[in-house]
Order: structure tokens, then sequence, then C-alpha cells
């Protein structure tokens, strides 16, 4: 079959990673992870690509709104420095303790999505998770409150609930731009990218140069132990300490 045909498999996503090392810990794949995508396409990719889809999509002023960044790990770290670059209210929600004091010691105030449904005009999920964002958040938020996913998955944002929502009104501005209108309080929120990735959906993802560490870091592990190739191996002893 195709598994003993393929010599190596390369992943790019973070939770893609995180869905290896649960084929890794039932014995199906045997990987390593590379710790380009989280130091360059998690934070300095998104830094760029958030608002860069913001742009394409609402046009919005960014500076001077409340922005919520669900999520404050490495992907949501870069979505803060971006907003704020620019002069957004950023505010913070998390559940990881070492986040939150990241989130905090970065001027970022960490409440929970109660705290701030109603005031905030801009909210990105970042976290990778579930039910992040649901109906009941966005029967709360301001009229134009732009909602939008960044993490990975499509269930961050809970679209299934909404588009059941009795009365509820789709208007589309122009792709992934959709304002949903609540019947009571004829209110609308504005969805990007019908919740999947914005930053795939609204502009064009990351930038080239970004990419092209990761990727050129994942054919060059592809080689390594080619012919003619010398690299050392730790000690056992050596490798014991940095454990």
């Amino acid at each position: 079959g195709m598994k003993e045909m393929l010599v190596s498999v390369s992943e790019e996503t973070t939770m893609g990673v995180k869905r290896l090392y649960q084929m890794q810990a039932n014995g199906t794949l045997l990987f390593s992870e590379e710790t380009t995508t989280l130091l360059f396409d998690n934070l300095y990719g998104f830094r760029h690509s958030l608002p860069d889809g913001l742009m394409r999509a609402t046009d919005i002023t960014i500076a001077g709104k409340i922005a919520v960044d669900c999520g404050h790990g490495d992907v949501g770290r870069g979505c803060a420095a971006a907003l704020k670059a620019v002069g957004a209210r950023v505010m913070g929600t998390e559940i990881d303790l070492i986040c939150a004091l990241q989130a905090l010691t970065e001027g970022i105030p960490v409440l929970t999505r109660e705290d701030v449904v109603s005031e905030a005009g801009l909210f990105v999920t970042t976290t990778e998770n579930a039910d992040i964002i649901m109906v009941r958040h966005m029967k709360q938020m301001k009229n134009a409150a732009i909602v939008c996913n960044i993490g990975h998955f499509d269930n961050e944002i809970d679209m299934l609930d909404l588009e059941a929502y009795r009365g509820i009104k789709r208007i589309t501005i122009k792709p992934q731009t959709d304002p949903w209108v609540f019947p009571q309080t004829r209110r609308g929120i504005i969805i990007l990218a019908e919740r999947l990735l914005m930053n795939l959906g609204c502009p064009t993802g990351h930038p080239s140069f970004v990419m092209s560490c990761s990727f050129t870091n994942q054919a060059a592990a592809l080689h390594l132990g080619k012919p003619g190739d010398k690299f050392r191996k730790l000690t056992p002893e050596q490798a014991a300490c940095i454990r």
C-alpha cells in the first residue's frame, strides 16, 4: 500500500502535528517535530496575515477598537501584537495559566468571554479548540462586531447553531464577508470566511518568506543522513542533561 511506499511525510500546521502525536501514541506513526512553524509561522506569519485579512475583508479602522484575542498561545501572541501595533485595545481570554501570565506581562488584560462580549468590536479565535464563540455570545455583541477564526478548525465559532437560529438573516456583502442579523435586536455581526481560517479565506495567507523558512527546514530534515552528510549525535549522558 501507500504506507510502504512513503519515505516521509511533512505536516505544516500546529494542529496537524498534534494529530500526528496522537498517531505516534497509538503506534501508527513515528515522527519528529520541527520548531520553525512554532517560532515563525504562528508568531510572525499571523502577525502579518491577520491585519491583511481584516483590511481586505472589511476596510475597517482597527485603531481604537476593543479587540478580543481568544487564546494567547503562539498564534494568539502574533495576532495580539499585530492588533496592538495598529492601535487596537486588545483584551485576551485564556485557560492556560502560563499563557495568561504572558498576556498580562505584555499589557493585555485577561478576562472571560462574558466580561467582554458586549464591549468589543472584534473577536479573533486562535485556540485550535471547539466552541469558543457560541450563539449566546453573538447575540450579546454590538452591531457590526467582527468575528473571525484564525486558529485551525471550523468549530471554534458556532456557525451550525447560528445558521439554524430562527429568523436569522444572512447578508453577503462580498465573498467571505457576511453580516448575520438577529431578528429580536436587528443587530448584525460580521462573520469572516464563514468560520474557516480567515488568513487564508480573506487574504493570501502568510508572507512567502515566513512560509519558506518552514518549508526549507522540512526539506532539509528529509535530506539529513544522505550519503556525504555528517553530523554527530548527543551521547546518552548529554541527551539526559537537556530532557
